[in-house]
């Protein structure tokens, strides 16, 4: 369809992104002006835009006017000001305003705050579509719609909810956990699921249990068999015991003896006979289309992308129109694609590939979202993977085909299977042993051509068997057996949440917005409330502190249920079911049903910051989590108690009671004499201390002491007070966390007593930098400005340009990791070009010029091309004026007049 130009101007098209503005424009035409509010622009004000007279008001706090209705303040931030201003002189050509943000929530706020921002005095119309084709795009300008207020009203509870709740409880954690936590209404949800995980390992008990293998055959290839019964009792399998180590049913258990004898018994019988063959048809279904968190799944087990990175690269292929809209909770398919997905299958996989009737999903999420459709390849006829690799990056590529895969295959015929178990019995030690073997042979594949879903690893896995092929058997056949072996088993705790399994049971409890999962989990990561473990989720000790002080003192508001509740909630202000203020004060203040979060706060009464950063480790030990970390409270006999760190890598669960007496009747470490300081002589002895290993000089034992001075003969004896000599204190250093007290050296502890060091001299301002290591792990300082350092290492090895380059970047730039792309060096410069992340976002530098990267792109966005273009554009504007504070004079107002 040709664009059909206006006759008094053009339409403004408002989308979200700048990656999508280049091809929606080119699909709408010369009648139509396409710019992006680069995401938000406005939020609720920081304290420094918050107007004086409302400071001491419940504004000042959460920006959010609690007595008035929950109105909040919303403030342009400096980027949303200059984008409203392009934005307003854009619309005064303009007789049409299209909001074209996402079509979710999220977008439907954002379309708002524009619309309150711009005042427009022209039309305004709300476009939404899926995908970026140009029939979409087109489609979408010829069904516009009204602005859904009861969707602005469920993001704007949302966004009012997640402030009181972070502000008031994160206020609590902070005092009695530590700095740096923090509590939220689906953070906290998910990290109680992480630590309930860890504390059923704990209690788990371990129990165990043997069996018999065996290879029979008939003369062609032998297959594997595994002992089931023993006279004919049923033989004890993992299942069979519960979490407390006990059995659940009765079955019989070999001990390893037992099993010994038995296997050696029916080696020397050599021999079974078939007793049983049963053979059972079967069909499997295909799974359907992605979701936004079935993409997060298997993204994770297919391709190892943590649920961020997934979303990332999903965002990408979304906004140059390869894949439909990625924030989804739909599995349905519109008629076109449904067309596009058979064809293909027929075309790929033959006319059986598909049913007769095509398929259709039902939505099984208990908390599903606006209808959108399943995330599938855009446009009416899928283009493969082949044919778009040129266009696309290493994991654009692999997403883009998990994605293809999966669409396809989830309109294709179902596979049908046969699976074979037989039975072989034989007599040994007076017993009649069974075996049995199974095997499955797919008669038809179908589609599993396309696709098959992974799985997450689960209990009981270890009691299967490995798929197999067997031979034609009938009852009655005498088959060899051979490698009879005895085997032993444990049974095993459940497995720890990976981000993929994380991601499912968040969903199947209610909790949260799968749109929300990524960022949930890149949250609890940072704040080191868990860490990754290969791929499984480990809590830490910080993380069980929390959660207890929440779970004893909040109840309600880590309960999976009530968090459930909240969305549901949420879901019903979205329809227009419930009243917004209505239900935040409910919330806030209570009610008969809600007990009310200020009332929680007002009556939290004493909360002893010991006890809830304590567990007891049986009748051991007590563990505690302080400023430094982990350590064991250990009672000693005169009732004083001795301190024992605990390795920052050992898991919650592998803190047995056995563990931690390992850990206390561990030598210590510390005393050892690594040798004498050159300078002085005195020797050096490393220690293990309340904080962890430090290295001390010892001091002399006797130091001498100054001869009284001796009276004259016939002088009158004078009283001399004696001056109170304060004690010398020796000197220490702790040792880096890369470090061990049982493998440092001499050489290494000189350097740690050398710190801090100099690394140079800032040739501008003359000043010394230097390297040291602090409380909050290794920094540079220059005068009072220091810089944060990605190792310890660099504390030795960093040189003064790398010192100067570090200085040259914007002040919390160095705290990222590494650099996220590195591209050749600057025509201009010289210098390599790197996209670094820092505290505001990505940006691009040669080490001496920073561009901070438009929001709504990612790092993958920018080529060399554009990095070089917008450092020369950068250079151009010269450097930011500097803001100079004048200190006004203020004369104070007089006191108001009392009323």
């Amino acid at each position: 369809m040709a664009a059909v130009k206006s006759a008094g101007g053009k339409k403004l098209v408002i989308v979200e992104s700048p990656t999508k503005m280049k091809s929606i424009q080119g699909y709408l035409g010369d009648g139509y002006e396409v710019l992006s509010s680069v995401g938000h622009i406005r939020d609720l004000a920081d304290k420094k835009d918050i107007p004086a007279e409302l400071k001491k008001t419940s504004v000042g706090k959460y920006s959010i006017d609690i007595e008035n209705g929950f109105t909040p303040l919303y403030v342009e931030s400096e980027r949303g000001k200059k984008t409203v201003a392009e934005l307003k002189r854009a619309l005064k050509n303009a007789d049409e305003l299209l909001l074209a943000t996402d079509e979710d929530r999220e977008g439907e706020a954002i379309a708002w705050h524009l619309l309150e921002a711009l005042k427009p005095k022209v039309p305004v119309k709300r476009m939404v579509f899926h995908e970026i084709t140009k029939d979409a795009i087109r489609a979408a300008v010829d069904n516009t719609r009204e602005l859904d207020l009861a969707l602005v009203d469920a993001q704007e509870t949302r966004r009012i909810l997640d402030r009181l709740y972070g502000w008031d409880v994160s206020d609590v954690t902070r005092r009695k956990v530590g700095q740096g936590t923090s509590a939220g209404r689906v953070q906290s949800a998910a990290t109680r699921l992480v630590v309930d995980r860890e504390r059923e390992r704990m209690a788990f008990v371990s129990a165990s249990y043997w069996d018999v293998e065996a290879l029979a055959a008939s003369g062609q290839e032998p297959f594997a068999t595994r002992l089931a019964r023993l006279d004919g009792a049923p033989l004890a399998r993992g299942t069979d015991f519960d979490d407390a180590g006990q059995l659940k049913k009765a079955v019989v258990v070999l001990t390893e003896s037992q099993a010994r004898e038995l296997a050696t018994a029916i080696e020397t019988r050599g021999d079974a006979t078939v007793t049983a063959v049963e053979a059972k048809p079967g069909t499997r279904s295909p799974k359907p289309p992605f979701t936004t968190s079935t993409l997060q799944q298997e993204a994770g087990r297919k391709l190892s992308m943590s649920a961020k990175h997934a979303m990332g690269v999903a965002q990408r292929l979304y906004e140059k129109g390869f894949i439909t809209y990625m924030r989804t909770d739909s599995t349905a398919l519109s008629t076109q694609a449904v067309t596009a997905a058979r064809t293909q299958a027929v075309a790929l996989y033959g006319d059986k590939a598909v049913p007769v009737n095509p398929r259709s999903y039902r939505n099984n999420s208990k908390n599903a979202q606006e209808a959108h459709e399943a995330i599938r390849p855009s446009g009416d006829a899928f283009r493969t993977p082949a044919s778009v690799a040129s266009s696309l990056d290493r994991d654009e590529l692999r997403l883009y085909e998990l994605i293809w895969k999966r669409t396809v295959a989830s309109q294709m015929s179902d596979a049908k299977y046969e699976t074979t178990t037989v039975t072989l019995e034989t007599e040994a030690a007076g017993r009649t042993a069974a075996f049995t073997a199974s095997g499955t042979v797919y008669t038809f594949k179908g589609f599993l051509e396309a696709y098959e879903e992974g799985r997450d690893e689960k209990r009981g896995d270890a009691d299967k068997s490995d798929d197999q092929s067997l031979p034609a058997l009938a009852v009655g056949d005498v088959l060899s057996l051979s490698d009879v072996e005895p085997k032993g088993h444990a049974t095993s705790p459940k497995p720890r949440y990976t981000e993929a399994s994380l991601v499912k049971a968040l969903e199947e409890k209610g909790i949260g917005r799968p749109s929300t999962f990524a960022s949930i989990i890149d949250v609890i990561i940072n704040r080191e409330y868990v860490t990754k473990r290969g791929q499984a989720l480990v809590p830490s000790w910080l993380a069980f502190s929390v959660v207890r002080l929440l779970e004893e003192h909040f109840a309600d508001l880590v309960d999976y249920d009530f968090t459930a509740a909240l969305e549901d909630d949420l879901d019903a202000i979205a329809r227009g079911e419930q009243q917004r203020v209505a239900w935040l004060n409910e919330f806030y203040f209570g009610s008969e049903n809600h007990v009310g979060l200020r009332h929680i706060l007002d009556n939290l009464g004493e909360i002893d910051a010991r006890e809830i950063n304590a567990t007891k480790i049986g009748d051991v030990a007590t563990l505690r989590f302080g400023r430094y970390g982990p350590y064991l409270d250990v009672p000693n006999d005169d009732g004083t108690t001795r301190i024992v760190n605990v390795p920052s890598d050992l898991a919650p669960d592998e803190l047995t009671p056995d563990k931690a007496r390992e850990l206390i009747d561990a030598p210590i470490a510390g005393d050892r004499v690594l040798g004498q300081n050159p300078d002085n002589g005195r020797d050096i002895v490393v220690k293990d201390g309340r904080f962890g290993p430090y290295l001390e000089e010892v001091l002399p034992a006797d130091p001498e002491s100054e001869p009284e001075p001796v009276a004259t003969e016939g002088a009158p004896k004078k009283r001399v007070a004696k001056k109170k000599v304060e004690a010398p204190k020796p000197r220490r250093a702790s040792l880096f966390k890369s470090m061990s007290p049982e493998t440092i050296d001499l050489e290494t502890a000189l350097k740690l007593f050398s710190l801090p060091r100099t690394v140079g001299v800032d040739p501008e301002t003359q000043t010394p930098i230097t390297a040291q290591n602090g409380p909050y792990g290794p920094y540079l300082k220059k005068g009072t400005d220091s810089r944060s350092l990605t190792s310890e290492d660099q504390i030795f090895d960093i040189t003064l340009e790398q010192a100067l380059e570090i200085y040259a970047q914007p002040k919390y730039a160095n705290r990222a990791a590494s650099f996220l792309k590195e591209f050749e060096a600057d025509p201009v410069s010289g210098k390599p070009i790197r996209i670094k992340d820092g505290r505001f976002g990505a940006y691009v530098t040669d080490g001496t010029t920073n561009v901070t990267i438009p929001r709504g792109q990612t790092a993958d966005d920018i080529t060399f091309e554009v990095a070089v273009q917008m450092l020369a554009d950068k250079r151009a504007k010269g450097p930011a004026p500097k803001r100079t504070t004048r200190r006004a004079t203020t004369t104070r107002k007089p006191a108001a007049k009392k009323k």
